[in-house]
């Protein structure tokens, strides 16, 4: 059964995160969806627009991340049915160092049945990038960005 509550459409993507189902995860994009970090630094994108880019962009992250527990979730109701925004802890192993990881995350997540339309993640790029090995490169690609 199909997610009808925006509430509803975010622990379905938690459960297919979690199983590490993808392709799964980017269905549950609208056809022309966004999917935007504002904090992103380095090569990750800030913005993806439309289910199959969120689905390239996905493709490889089992590879990446092993997310195991998603831990201290609240769900904030807004104002609007559509929206909402989530704060949760992803807890896991990085695959590249085997090195355990923790993140926290604050997500606004809008959607029109059942379908996301918008996908606002907040996250610590520096964090990330540690939890996968690669904090040495993020700050290269930030002082030669800086150095532009």
């Amino acid at each position: 059964m199909s997610p009808h509550t925006c509430e509803e459409t975010f622990h379905r993507l938690l459960k297919l995160l979690a199983a590490k189902d993808m392709d799964a995860v980017a269905d549950l994009w609208a056809e022309f969806g966004t999917a935007e970090f504002p904090f992103a630094a380095g090569d990750s994108p800030r913005r993806l627009t439309g289910r199959e880019a969120v689905r390239e962009y996905l493709a490889d992250y089992p590879d990446l991340m092993d997310v195991q527990a998603i831990a201290a979730l609240t769900v904030h109701r807004t104002g609007r049915p559509d929206t909402i925004v989530a704060e949760f802890t992803a807890h896991g192993r990085t695959m590249a160092t085997d090195e355990p990881y923790r993140l926290d995350y604050i997500t606004v997540l809008t959607t029109r049945q059942g379908l996301i339309t918008r996908y606002r993640d907040y996250w610590n790029p520096l964090a990330a990038a540690s939890a996968a090995g690669k904090l040495p490169e993020l700050l290269g690609s930030l002082r030669a960005e800086s150095a532009r």
